[in-house]
């Protein structure tokens, strides 16, 4: 019982402390590292991953349930009793946009048998394209339909997932693909490293600035329980409603229980609008995972 933790633990808790001591000191540092990371290891991290895992069904289904389950939260996350707060869709995109690249992959590995790991994937490029397509068009406000619809298809283009998945389709068209799965597998691994010491050096950063939600996490208390304990119940309860089978549930459920990804912050920024919570809800997010998401990787392991 004690190992997945500790592996879990092992491999996330000091990239992340080490992020966060840098960040403290020099607050521009995850900026100027984060646009190479973006641009070129988040890209070739997906190649990587993919080309382990395969191109699979149920990589397939797993990106389409990611697809749906976030759907649903966006539009009817607010009409449910005790969650109005989540009106706002900074708050909405926050409660089901997990870090489940760089936070649910180690999860998933520490806590499942390694034939979960397409299914991770699959989840993570559902969920990262829905993010960075609709999350500037839902943050940024109104706008027209043709204006969306160019929004929405150049955000999509954009997205590093989606440049990991063309690079990742090229490879497996050549016969070398199996070797290049093989080269790729520790740099992918090691871009999640680097990642998450970004993600530290931006934990560090918000709090140095002392960002009113860091301060009083209290603002935040019912996204907070929304991400890191109904999302995963949600994923939980919809897999199981459509009959996948058990490790497809286990598998989607723990990547529920990722931390809300440092991207909800990233697209704020971009538009100009609700930063201070979105700072809030990643850096605490975080922090409380540490606990929670171990803890569902240990329920999810033994319920099924």
């Amino acid at each position: 019982m004690e190992e997945p933790i500790l592996r879990f633990l092992l491999e996330l808790v000091p990239s992340l402390l080490i992020g966060f001591w840098a960040g403290r000191r020099h607050q521009t540092l995850s900026t100027r590292l984060a646009a190479p990371l973006v641009r070129f290891g988040v890209p070739i991290s997906v190649m990587g991953l993919l080309l382990k895992g395969g191109l699979s069904g149920d990589m397939l289904q797993a990106a389409g349930l990611a697809v749906l389950a976030m759907s649903l939260v966006l539009v009817g996350a607010a009409r449910l009793p005790g969650l109005a707060e989540l009106v706002s869709p900074t708050l909405r995109l926050g409660s089901c946009t997990g870090n489940t690249a760089y936070f649910g992959v180690p999860l998933a590995l520490a806590f499942l048998p390694g034939e979960a790991l397409p299914i991770v994937i699959g989840y993570d490029l559902g969920a990262t394209l829905m993010a960075w397509s609709l999350g500037p068009l839902l943050l940024g406000g109104q706008v027209d339909g043709s204006q969306r619809l160019r929004g929405l298809l150049s955000n999509l283009a954009a997205s590093p997932a989606t440049r990991g998945l063309i690079g990742a389709l090229l490879v497996l068209m050549t016969p070398w693909s199996a070797s290049v799965a093989d080269a790729l597998w520790w740099p992918s691994r090691c871009v999640i490293v680097l990642a998450l010491m970004v993600v530290g050096m931006r934990l560090g950063s918000i709090h140095r600035q002392g960002i009113a939600p860091v301060a009083r996490p209290l603002q935040l208390l019912r996204p907070l329980l929304a991400k890191l304990l109904l999302y995963p119940l949600f994923l939980l309860l919809l897999a199981s409603l459509l009959q996948f089978k058990p490790l497809m549930v286990q598998a989607v459920a723990l990547q529920g229980a990722a931390p809300t990804a440092i991207s909800l912050l990233l697209i704020a920024e971009s538009v100009g609008a609700d930063q201070e919570r979105a700072a809030g809800l990643v850096f605490w997010s975080t922090l409380l995972a540490l606990i929670t998401a171990p803890a569902w990787g240990l329920l999810l392991r033994f319920q099924f």
